[in-house]
């Protein structure tokens, strides 16, 4: 009955401003009483304020009914929030303040002038459409400060219904923003949510007593009883959805106000398509990844998690439509999932911030739901621990942000990033979260296509990821019993290297005070003294060699190329004379065709190069692979200007000599960005220095490439430590500056 009750409120409000307003002579022509805010929209809650404006003609003197109007208003007990103000007096207002302006669109007539009233409501919409091209990013640095200050509804546990994100504040805001006529709104979507959180608002204030916008635990009770709901947790999970839906419908409104701002002003530029291919099936359209035409979603299982992870990486929108449409026809993935999707899966989790809105997107249109069934169970879960920030749902995506800055400092970040996913997967039932998400996170990692070791390592990571936290904060560091309970767990440097990367982003997803000076300096102590009690000095993975014919095209100087398809790409062996720089240019030419190379062995066999590539494209053209190099070696293509790397990258390479991973060669290990490329750069900066590589170890783990790469000089000799510097320096230097 909340809905009636405004009504009601509305209207007995109402009727005593009109009775106030003729009872002190209030004239019937250039004067009015008009409504504004809240009240404009006939919206009032139990303990709401009347906004009200006696507005008047710039020439009239409004005199004694300015003077006499309010008193009848508080004498009746009436809490108002009032002013009196000229015509003039409020377009300036309007113009001058973004909040008086938002307030005025919603302005009601209540007594006199009803022509008056609606002329001023005609040229404050008019102006605030002239001016919104200039005003909406003011306003977008409002709202963004307001969701900085106050958080977002749908996670937090003590949630503001009108400040928050998600909030009744941001549902005023969309309204103005399809008021400018820019940008549309899914208008019944939109409403059916605020109203029903001004049900909840309605409930919170009776339950009060007084003004509040706050839902305190106390209150769930009210709420679900108010709603007809079972329970506290229904009403939780009520209101939650509801703050997710209108934070999901201001993002992507938002979303597409900058690209309306950004778009050329020619109507005949405008009109022009605009869709970009950016990937398979895929293309971006005004800030948005969509289908591309052609696209076969019924015949591609791959195709949501690659659109998924390309909008996340370029922190652009993933078209909901275009998730709906996947969700409903596109193609199941099989068990287990093919490399392609899981790689993608991977790169969208490690986007860093660009995750959270694409997350959102698959789960508004029951996308994520395909991928991973299992996410319904912490959707939405209040966290019962008061140091949680978020509810269990968003502190999860909150961990795998967290995670995806470290993934530099691990040597499988795709276990890490999905280990991050499903840490929490257990709550919500009777048993201890880390024991029951165990299996739970093993069964998905399998079904992932994740390799046995991997699928042990990432459930090993799930029900150990509290250890090194309660350890730490509970054990003597100097006892041998407390490294030993956390390496009798882990069994090896690797598990516990991503154990701590687990942790440190599990406690920054938490709050503050969990990963504070001092809880952190106890858990990277116990870290450090556990690894060096596993000895974590551990070597890159030796090079796999294979004899191979030679071919008499190879033998006359030619590269030659033979290509094998295989599930998910094909496989390229390449045969040259080898040569400083054969491998740079051979890299050169399968990154200026975009060919995603996901892992390779390269070795010298006498006086030839072989490398095997495992490239993700099964119809790359061999052909056409060796015109390019061709091109590259004669001078006619220079890579350089069409590789250079992008300035400002999120992570920075990390470029690290192991002295003691080889006695024959100097090994030089690299992490950087997955993209065209960067084989291509780092062979081209050894090359530069005349620095041979001998072999190689090439793979790809989610957005990281992982390269390894075994240097001699070009006598067969050992790099000195100065040597090995230099080439350290310049590979680094080559993936970090653009040019």
């Amino acid at each position: 009955m909340t809905a009636a009750d405004r009504a009601a409120r509305t209207e007995a409000a109402d009727r005593r401003c009109r009775e106030a307003y003729e009872g002190v002579g209030g004239p019937e022509e250039g004067m009015a009483l008009v409504a504004v805010g809240g009240y404009g929209r006939g919206e009032l809650a139990p303990y709401s304020d009347l906004d009200v404006v006696l507005v008047h003609e710039d020439a009239i003197d409004p005199g004694e009914v300015a003077s006499g109007v309010w008193y009848p208003l508080w004498d009746s007990g009436t809490a108002l929030d009032h002013s009196v103000r000229g015509v003039s007096q409020m377009l300036e207002a309007a113009g001058a303040d973004l909040k008086v302006a938002l307030g005025l669109l919603d302005l009601r007539h209540v007594a006199g002038d009803p022509h008056l009233t609606v002329r001023l409501r005609t040229e404050l919409l008019a102006a605030w459409r002239r001016g919104a091209r200039e005003r909406l990013p003011a306003l977008r640095r409002l709202v963004v400060s307001r969701h900085e200050l106050m958080g977002e509804l749908a996670h937090l546990s003590v949630p503001d219904l009108k400040e928050s994100e998600g909030g009744l504040r941001d549902a005023g805001v969309l309204r103005a923003l399809s008021a400018t006529w820019l940008v549309d709104v899914p208008h019944a979507d939109l409403e059916r949510c605020r109203r029903t959180m001004l049900d909840v608002r309605d409930l919170v204030q009776e339950a009060a007593g007084r003004a509040s916008d706050r839902v305190v635990p106390e209150t769930w009770a009210a709420v679900a009883t108010g709603l007809g709901l079972a329970d506290d947790r229904a009403a939780q999970h009520h209101v939650r959805e509801l703050g997710r839906r209108v934070t999901h419908l201001s993002r992507l409104t938002w979303r597409r106000v900058e690209d309306v701002l950004t778009r050329p002003t020619s109507t005949r530029r405008a009109r022009r398509p605009d869709l970009h291919p950016i990937a398979p099936g895929l293309a971006l359209a005004r800030g948005e990844v969509v289908l591309a035409a052609g696209a076969r979603p019924e015949d591609d299982p791959a195709l949501l998690l690659r659109a998924a992870a390309e909008a996340a990486e370029r922190d652009v929108v993933l078209a909901p439509p275009t998730a709906a449409r996947l969700a409903r026809e596109g193609a199941a993935l099989p068990d287990p999932w093919p490399a392609e999707a899981r790689q993608s899966l991977v790169r969208l989790l490690a986007a860093g911030r660009g995750m959270l809105g694409v997350w959102e997107t698959l789960e508004e249109t029951g996308a994520l739901a395909r991928v991973l069934p299992e996410w319904e169970r912490v959707r939405l879960l209040p966290h019962a621990s008061t140091v949680h920030r978020f509810t269990v749902d968003r502190h999860v995506v909150e961990t795998c942000v967290e995670a995806a800055g470290l993934i530099r400092f691990v040597s499988r970040p795709d276990v890490l990033v999905v280990a991050a996913l499903l840490h929490d997967i257990g709550k919500g039932g009777l048993t201890e979260h880390s024991v029951a998400g165990e299996p739970i996170a093993r069964e998905v990692a399998a079904r992932m296509g994740f390799a046995p070791d991997a699928v042990d390592l990432v459930a090993r990571l799930v029900r150990w990821h509290l250890l090194l936290a309660e350890t730490a904060t509970t054990r003597d560091p100097d006892d041998p019993a407390t490294v030993a309970l956390v390496t009798d767990r882990m069994g090896d440097a690797e598990s516990l290297q991503l154990l701590r990367a687990l942790t440190e982003a599990d406690a920054k997803a938490t709050s503050p005070k969990a990963w504070s000076s001092w809880r952190a300096g106890l858990i990277q102590d116990l870290a450090r003294r556990g690894l060096a009690a596993l000895d974590a000095g551990t070597a890159p993975p030796a090079i796999t060699t294979d004899e191979v014919a030679v071919p008499e095209e190879a033998v006359r100087g030619e590269l030659v190329v033979s290509k094998t398809v295989v599930a998910d790409g094909c496989r390229l062996t390449t045969i040259a004379r080898d040569r400083v720089g054969l491998l740079a240019d051979v890299a050169a030419a399968l990154a200026l065709q975009r060919a995603p190379v996901r892992a390779a062995r390269i070795w010298s066999q006498g006086e030839y190069g072989v490398c095997v590539w495992e490239v993700g494209d099964e119809h790359l053209d061999p052909a056409v692979l060796r015109e390019r190099y061709e091109a590259i070696v004669d001078g006619r293509i220079d890579p350089v200007a069409r590789l250079r790397p992008d300035a400002g990258s999120a992570l920075e390479p990390a470029v690290v000599v192991r002295p003691e991973a080889s006695e024959h060669a100097t090994v030089l290990e690299v992490r950087a960005a997955d993209r065209p490329g960067v084989v291509w750069l780092v062979c081209r900066a050894l090359a530069t220095l005349d620095v041979t590589v001998r072999s190689a170890h090439l793979d790809t783990l989610g957005p990281q490439a992982v390269d390894v790469f075994y240097l001699q000089e070009e006598s067969a000799g050992v790099l000195s430590e100065t040597r090995a510097a230099e080439a350290a320096h310049a590979v680094r230097a080559a993936l970090t500056r653009p040019g």
